[in-house]
């Protein structure tokens, strides 16, 4: 197949062309820089390079602004911007496209459900409250133009991406391998996570599995909390992981993007995903840290 994706210098991105090519897969990567990627863009205004997507059977769609910042209001703006805009642009587009594609893959969240404690969640919860909430419904039915003109569009909504080259766990290597790392705030708040390698897998299946479509949560298999995760890298890293973050300190420095991200969770099923035939590589966060710890990208 021949496979457009967006974000494609990105974290995930960069790893997915390769993935997919070793797959016979072809790949060609949809950018702002004219230079350095297939076909050109400019979601603020609305601008693709349309008649260079012909041809094209899918669409990855991974582009958005890094959340990991303070929530300012610029900030929240261009998070929500970097995914809606960007998400209708790819879809009015492909719905235009003749032939048009079959398939887009768009990624969403996990985050859709808000907060929800200890409950367990599938794609049939409601949508919660907090603006990481608001951003994935806004993002997710951005996508209705492609919807509308018959192709097959699936959100995969992730957790914690984990790998040692990027993301949240690169970010958090420095202090747990000095041995100062440890629980946020209480730790009993759960943590979406998902190895790269299953999360570039899954990726690759939705779009080869012509059955699959609408959300599904792309989680790791074994719901853990926060507690549990710095422990279990500490453990893997060989490294006492007993300091705590409090919780104070994480509003103070962070601010709405901490309390949301750190201090909140969702403790999400996969049935969906498994029973649509996708079986998991890392499905324990012992084996999934391990192989962060390990793998080249």
């Amino acid at each position: 197949m021949k496979i457009a994706i967006t974000g494609a210098s990105g974290f995930v991105g960069r790893t997915l062309q390769r993935t997919l090519r070793e797959a016979g897969h072809s790949v060609c990567t949809i950018g702002r820089a004219a230079a350095a990627t297939d076909v050109a863009w400019d979601p603020g205004t609305g601008a693709i390079d349309a008649t260079r997507l012909r041809g094209i059977d899918a669409v990855i769609h991974l582009a958005g602004a890094n959340i990991a910042q303070r929530w300012t209001e610029r900030a929240r703006r261009e998070i929500r911007d970097s995914r809606v805009d960007t998400t209708a642009l790819i879809a009015r587009t492909m719905a235009d496209l003749d032939p048009r594609p079959r398939v887009l893959v768009s990624v969403s969240g996990v985050g859709i459900y808000g907060d929800c404690g200890d409950e367990l969640v599938d794609e049939t919860h409601a949508a919660g409250r907090g603006f990481l909430a608001e951003v994935a419904q806004a993002w997710e039915a951005a996508a209705l133009p492609a919807r509308e003109a018959g192709i097959r569009v699936v959100h995969p909504r992730l957790g914690v991406v984990l790998h040692r080259s990027g993301g949240a766990l690169a970010k958090m290597l420095p202090a747990f391998s000095l041995g100062v790392g440890g629980p946020i705030g209480s730790g009993q708040q759960w943590m979406p996570w998902v190895a790269l390698a299953d999360l570039l897998r899954a990726l690759q299946f939705f779009v080869e599995s012509p059955h699959t479509s609408g959300p599904y949560n792309l989680v790791g298999p074994e719901p853990v909390r926060n507690a549990t995760f710095t422990r279990t890298l500490g453990q893997v890293l060989g490294r006492p992981a007993v300091i705590p973050l409090p919780a104070f300190a994480i509003r103070l420095l962070f601010g709405a993007m901490g309390a949301e991200t750190l201090l909140g969770g969702q403790r999400a099923s996969v049935t969906r995903l498994v029973d649509a035939g996708f079986s998991f590589r890392y499905p324990t966060i012992r084996t999934a840290l391990e192989q962060a710890m390990v793998a080249t990208v």
